[in-house]
């Protein structure tokens, strides 16, 4: 049974950019959030921009030329903004609309694409930073409340029935093709929306990182409506 007493234990909230950058992940505290009720129509910008398929990249100079109303403006402004002190940072963000993101339908018990739960995962020590203005937005789960899905005895077999290889490549077999990366939730989850106009700092798995990865996916998006997101 889950203990759901303390379900954002793994969340630290701050009310500005600096402390969300500098204050450091630790112990369970996985995940950094600057709550913010922003102000603006960025339902306005998802309208105005010309879609180029499925997941549509916004540049500076293309936000800066739409043609808006004021609260238009305003949104704009922020996304701007948003995009500049993370740039400052060192980051470099992407602004995206989303229609859909692409299945991954290579192993229907297994998919690997951003809908199933994962952790993102860098060579170098780096966070995954995230926000959503418009649209459904992101979950993330607390690590006790999801299990790797590669140790789950059930697919590990299947798994197996894919490679070929010695058993002591198995692990790399995992590693390759990302299947270690993905976790399912454990039942009586509850997943937490990371919420509209909130920026994120999420932990990812690198070799520096001292606290468990934080586990998160997109969202299913509701049909005729697009997300606009900005991450890195």
């Amino acid at each position: 049974m889950i203990d759901l007493s303390h379900t954002e234990k793994h969340i630290h909230r701050v009310t500005n950019f600096q402390d969300l950058v500098s204050t450091p992940f630790i112990g369970e505290i996985n995940a950094m959030c600057w709550t913010r009720n922003l102000i603006g129509d960025f339902s306005e910008i998802v309208k105005k921009v010309v879609l180029s398929g499925n997941i549509t990249t916004i540049g500076e100079e293309e936000l800066r030329e739409l043609q808006l109303s004021e609260q238009g403006q305003l949104a704009r402004e922020i996304l701007l903004n948003d995009m500049r002190v993370l740039e400052d940072h060192g980051a470099s963000p992407i602004l995206n609309v989303i229609q859909y993101y692409d299945r991954d339908n290579a192993y229907p018990f297994f998919p690997t694409d951003v809908y199933s739960y994962h952790v993102d995962r860098s060579p170098i020590p780096v966070d995954t930073f995230l926000c959503t203005y418009y649209g459904e937005s992101s979950e993330i789960l607390p690590n006790g409340q999801s299990e790797k899905k590669v140790l789950i005895p059930e697919i590990r077999d299947e798994l197996k029935k894919l490679y070929h290889g010695t058993d002591e490549g198995f692990e790399s077999f995992l590693s390759d093709h990302f299947f270690d990366l993905h976790y399912q939730a454990k039942r009586n989850a509850r997943p937490i929306s990371l919420g509209l106009g909130h920026l994120w700092r999420l932990a990812v798995d690198h070799p520096e990182s001292k606290v468990p990865s934080c586990v998160h996916r997109a969202p299913e998006e509701k049909p005729g409506e697009s997300r606009l997101l900005l991450i890195c």
